[in-house]
């Protein structure tokens, strides 16, 4: 008998969120064991929270800081395609989930020579300073790739969005929220449960409070 097709997954992501990496660990994890195959995609953590009052400083200053590495990536696509987001990604992750490095210029810049990328997607991190109020390249790409994620899904969720693409393009969700990430047999008895959830007419949320610190490894 021959393996099912794999299902084609994207995951949208802000590269600073720490949910959002839990949650690709899962699904690569999916991937590696022939279930499904993944595509990392970008969200703004900065952008959805545009306008926001009822936000703690604290929470400001982290969306604040996300608009760097999130310009990266969508420029990472655009020069260099979706495997290249998915490897600077991963990257980017083990060093500032996994390793508590902040994603300062510094680290940005090495992540991006460590997977190959050249040094001059770096400065497509900075936002213009100047007065033009319309958006640059960057910034249109970055907003429709979260708008993509929001219009499969609706405004009321954050990041991740998990979106089947090909003939399920229709399905697509918010989270799962996972602490750790599951793994072997776990990782697949998620999948089966969220993706049959996921195709069930009229399901809508399935929701319980976090407990305990994040656990990336």
């Amino acid at each position: 008998m021959e393996a099912p097709t794999p299902t084609a997954v994207e995951i949208f992501v802000d590269p600073m969120c720490p949910f959002a990496w839990l949650t690709s660990r899962w699904l690569a994890e999916v991937e590696r064991l022939g279930r499904i195959h993944l595509t990392v995609r970008i969200m703004s953590l900065s952008i959805l929270n545009e306008g926001r009052e009822d936000v703690s400083d604290f929470y400001r200053q982290l969306v604040d800081r996300a608009w760097p590495p999130a310009r990266i990536a969508i420029a990472v696509e655009r020069d260099h395609g979706s495997d290249a987001v998915r490897a600077w990604y991963d990257e980017l992750g083990c060093r500032t989930h996994i390793g508590g490095d902040a994603a300062d210029e510094g680290v940005l810049a090495e992540t991006l020579e460590t997977v190959g990328l050249p040094d001059g997607l770096l400065g497509q991190g900075r936002r213009p300073t100047g007065t033009d109020p319309d958006p640059d390249e960057i910034e249109r790409l970055l907003r429709a790739s979260h708008q993509r994620a929001i219009d499969s899904v609706g405004d009321e969720v954050g990041t991740p969005v998990v979106h089947f693409a090909g003939d399920d393009s229709t399905i697509a969700f918010f989270g799962p929220v996972v602490n750790p990430a599951p793994r072997e047999d776990e990782a697949l008895r998620l999948w089966d449960g969220v993706e049959l959830v996921a195709r069930t007419p009229g399901f809508f949320e399935l929701k319980r409070t976090r407990t305990g610190p994040l656990v990336f490894s």
